[in-house]
């Protein structure tokens, strides 16, 4: 501030996180966004929560306070599925544990109404955007309300936030207080006994959804099929004393031209210096060198927040900005001449699925992929292979990578440059072993998912294994897997060891499913019901159970012998002694 000669700031931009001025991190994006417009931001990046004082190091800010708790859920980055406190947190100095809070942003923002009780205060990202509305919390194992009430702020911003942000800071700058900033898409904000218009949808109470189970999958139905932001409408949620959270329609979706003016701001593309002492911040090992090439996401996974946070429409940057990012990304001297990634939620994914949703919306109650892909779906890779292939002529670059994971029924559904594509994945992008995510086996376990069937699976398996041979080359795939899974009983936990030992593969990691917010397998976990049908669905609850499932993947492990034995003869396969353990 003194360098830049400023006796005050607009806006303290305060995160869960090291700060890292990466396009990978909201914060940054935020924070170059708003100074692209002339705004003066501050950063506070893992204050001192214990007293307020920290959050006076900038002095008053001008018109807010903007609180996020980091790029993940702060629960989920301090715990692990089994609520065992994590050792190692990547987004800090030298990957220490223990920088920032349990529940961030009520922290957060508390100390900023203590620091300065007038100054807005503002939530957004990744935990304000899954919390926005009555949630369910696997950490207390209740529902609690939006975190908009709890935290006290005066808004909340979901989503993808730059839109929302710069039009929040205009209303600010032009002297309308905060309380009175209640129009604008892509927020939630808090109203007494506000006017309800005919396109409104009244979501169930939180005293209802917070005690019955059928009201919370109602909701949570509801929510699901009013996320676009196209037909998206206002939803309103009541709590005590005719007090209302209203969340505003989506912000439209970020158009090309849009997206490449944001990726051209000038970020750093590192930690800050100061962290240099501690070992930097880990997280920025996977993305210094990686391309961020699209948002948005219509796979439609149950266990994946993508659809809740960025939408399932999908915008991609145009192939100039990329390519000029990465020629930038050639000049760092760390660079060693690979590329890691030029992707998003999913890389493949380079336009929406089909022309009709550009006017009408995404269907209400259809999947783009699932449970096979759409009449309507187009499928089409021409442009991210011209992408990738101009990218490696660029001088500097050896070799790009696709690490960011690719929708292997997707390639499949592409007649016309699928097997173009396969062939230069094959060829150029892997380096040595493609990790891919069937994510389970069992049929009804994948139905509960959202994921295509075991046969799709085995056909790109087939292809994989054809293509290399074809290019004699000695290259592999490891299949990532989730265990414990709404809808996986033993049973299918069982059938999935059994094709991993008959196929061969050995996963190198398995996730065990975590009910984190604003998940469609989460309410699926939570109420036993999936929301979409009403059908009742099993729920492997209990931590015993989980580790059962675990077990059974890894049940080559000398350690998991007991537990894999106990699995077998619950679920009445003692036929499998001797083959599986």
């Amino acid at each position: 501030m003194r360098i830049r000669g400023w006796d005050a700031v607009d806006f303290v931009l305060v995160t869960g996180d090291a700060y890292v001025d990466h396009p990978s991190f909201g914060t940054a994006l935020i924070g170059r966004c708003l100074e692209a417009r002339g705004y003066r931001v501050a950063v506070l990046s893992q204050p001192d929560w214990r007293s307020p004082e920290d959050f006076r190091r900038f002095g008053r800010p001008r018109l807010g306070y903007l609180i996020g708790s980091g790029c993940v859920d702060s629960m989920v980055n301090n715990y692990s599925v089994f609520k065992v406190r994590r050792r190692r947190d990547v987004y800090s100095p030298g990957g220490k544990a223990g920088r920032r809070p349990d529940r961030a942003l009520l922290v957060y923002a508390g100390c900023a109404r203590a620091a300065y009780k007038d100054v807005p205060v503002i939530l957004g990202g990744l935990e304000a955007s899954l919390r926005r509305l009555a949630h369910y919390d696997y950490w207390e194992d209740k529902v609690r309300r939006s975190i908009l009430l709890d935290a006290k702020a005066d808004i909340l911003v979901y989503g993808m936030g730059e839109r929302a942000i710069l039009e929040i800071a205009e209303a600010l700058d032009a002297g309308i207080e905060a309380k009175d900033i209640g129009w604008i898409r892509g927020t939630c904000v808090r109203g007494k006994e506000p006017d309800i218009y005919e396109d409104d949808i009244v979501l169930p109470a939180f005293r209802e959804v917070k005690t019955s189970k059928q009201a919370y999958a109602e909701s949570f139905a509801r929510q699901y099929r009013e996320s676009d932001a196209v037909s998206g409408r206002r939803l309103l949620e009541e709590y005590e004393n005719k007090n209302f959270v209203i969340q505003n329609p989506p912000q439209p979706v970020m158009e090309r031209q849009e997206l490449d003016d944001l990726y051209a701001l000038p970020f750093e593309r590192n930690y800050h210096p100061m962290y240099e002492a501690e070992g930097g911040v880990p997280a920025i090992t996977e993305v210094k060198y990686s391309v961020t090439g699209n948002r948005g996401c219509f796979g439609g996974c149950a266990f994946c927040a993508i659809t809740y946070h960025q939408g399932r429409e999908v915008r991609s940057r145009s192939t100039e900005s990329v390519l000029r990012e990465i020629r930038e990304m050639t000049k760092d001297p760390g660079f060693k001449g690979y590329v890691h990634d030029i992707g998003g939620p999913t890389a493949n994914f380079r336009h929406p699925s089909c022309r009709k949703q550009l006017d009408s919306g995404m269907c209400k109650s259809r999947d783009c992929l699932f449970p096979k892909p759409c009449p309507q779906l187009e499928a089409d890779h021409s442009e991210y292979l011209e992408l990738l292939a101009r990218a490696q002529e660029i001088k500097g670059v050896k070799k790009v990578f696709i690490r960011s994971g690719i929708r292997y029924d997707y390639m499949l559904a592409d007649r016309e440059h699928g097997r173009e594509f396969l062939k230069a994945l094959c060829q150029d992008h892997v380096s040595g072993i493609l990790k891919v995510a069937p994510e389970h086996i069992s049929g009804e376990v994948l139905r509960k998912m959202h994921k295509p069937g075991r046969p799709v699976f085995d056909r790109f398996c087939r292809q994989y294994e054809q293509m290399n041979r074809r290019l004699k080359k000695n290259q592999y795939m490891i299949p990532y897997f989730i265990s414990s899974h709404p809808g996986s009983t033993l049973e299918d936990a069982v059938e999935l060891a059994l094709y991993l030992k008959e196929s061969g593969f050995v996963p190198d990691q398995v996730q065990d499913f975590y009910p984190t917010p604003g998940t469609l397998a989460t309410c699926m976990y939570y109420t036993e019901m999936d929301p979409l049908s009403g059908q009742p669905v099993y729920v492997p609850k209990t931590m015993h159970e989980k580790k059962l499932q675990r077990a059974l993947l890894h049940f080559h492990k000398k350690e998991n012998r007991k537990l894999v034995l106990e699995a077998l003869r619950k679920a009445g396969r003692e036929d499998l002694i001797g083959v599986l353990v």
